[in-house]
């Protein structure tokens, strides 16, 4: 059998603090040199949020895509800035490993932004598998390989508020970070 937590356990756990850098691109100006840092690094963590639906048929547009070295977040506001043309340097290069979960949710998202094909995505869903652990959340599995939790309690705020909260640039932060340290620990320490 494989590893896994329940939540209770995972309520137990002391709460992990993103301890990096998180910067915000919520206008044009910013972009080029968010993307040219990001292009610097072999490997990021990815995630995205959208505000939340609360009627039937509701639906709306990525508000928000994080992309994290493991010692700075950027925060595309999507809703802001739309979707620039240079995110594709990052998000169909194909040597740039982008790391991420439930990716499929996500890319069909993006796919009302961009036509372009996403390149070099590893979803942890999948990934964790092969080193025996049955959860496939991503509290759950940070939770077993660091003994920390990750705080749930903004995802659903409106990420598409005038101005993000520090609370929801720490969540959005987290997440994406979160993915690419899970990948890091289990290519290099497998599941121990």
């Amino acid at each position: 059998m494989g590893l896994t937590i329940s939540k209770e356990q995972v309520a137990e756990l002391p709460l992990e603090i993103f301890a990096g850098r998180t910067v915000v691109i919520d206008h044009e100006s910013k972009v080029e040199k968010a993307i040219a840092e990001l292009l610097k690094h072999s490997k990021i963590g990815f995630d995205t949020e959208t505000k939340p639906a609360f009627k039937r048929g509701q639906v709306h547009n990525v508000a928000l895509m994080q992309l994290s070295t493991i010692d700075v977040c950027y925060l595309f506001r999507l809703n802001k800035i739309g979707y620039p043309d240079e995110l594709d340097e990052i998000i169909c290069n194909p040597h740039i490993k982008k790391i991420g979960l439930s990716l499929r949710d996500d890319f069909a998202a993006l796919r009302k932004r961009s036509e372009k094909k996403p390149q070099n995505f590893i979803d942890l869903q999948s990934f964790v598998d092969e080193y025996g652990i049955d959860d496939n959340g991503l509290q759950r599995i940070y939770a077993i390989l660091f003994g920390k939790k990750i705080s749930k309690n903004q995802r659903l705020s409106n990420w598409e508020a005038d101005f993000l909260t520090e609370h929801q640039k720490n969540y959005a932060a987290m997440d994406a970070w979160a993915c690419l340290r899970i990948y890091n620990h289990l290519i290099t320490n497998g599941s121990e």
